[in-house]
């Protein structure tokens, strides 16, 4: 599944106020609870609660993909974030967090979700999209780059 399938400009969020890893977890339920008919933000944030008590999904560089699995989802939907300033967020190399990538898919797309979730990593691991990624100044900003959109974007 293309990232521009997954993300869309509305889920894309530009120098967020993070404050706490659990506060930034209640935003991302926040936008994608009006994605999901059915899901409620209570229902998102459990599922990305839950799979963050198994381990910090804090990849390192500061850079987070936090990710949960929904029985009644439809279709996956996912959000980046740029934060205004860096949060704790219990990264493997305990550095702090700036970008977040979070992925909310159905229960029963296990093999996808674990596809999107490694090619979202590739992406995050180049420096000159990151570097992009922080340096972007509107929230349609960062969405063009992170999808690739234009032959000079670094993420592509």
């Amino acid at each position: 599944m293309q990232l521009s399938e997954l993300l869309s400009p509305d889920c894309t969020k530009c120098a967020v106020e993070g404050a706490s890893k659990k506060r930034l977890l209640e935003t991302i339920s926040q936008i994608v609870a009006p994605k999901l008919s059915g899901i409620t933000r209570h229902d998102i944030f459990e599922s990305l609660l839950n799979r963050e008590r198994l381990g910090s999904t804090g990849i390192g560089l500061g850079i987070a993909i936090p990710h949960g699995r929904l029985p009644n989802a439809n279709h996956p939907v996912a959000v980046l974030l740029t934060l205004d300033e860096p949060i704790e967020f219990d990264s493997i190399d305990n550095q702090p967090v700036d970008i977040i990538f979070a992925l909310l898919v159905p229960e029963s797309e296990h093999e996808n979700h674990l596809q999107t979730l490694a090619s979202v990593a590739r992406r995050m691991n180049d420096k000159d999209c990151t570097r992009a990624l922080r340096q972007a100044d509107s929230d349609k900003d960062l969405y063009q780059l992170f999808i690739g959109k234009g032959e000079q974007s670094p993420c592509n």
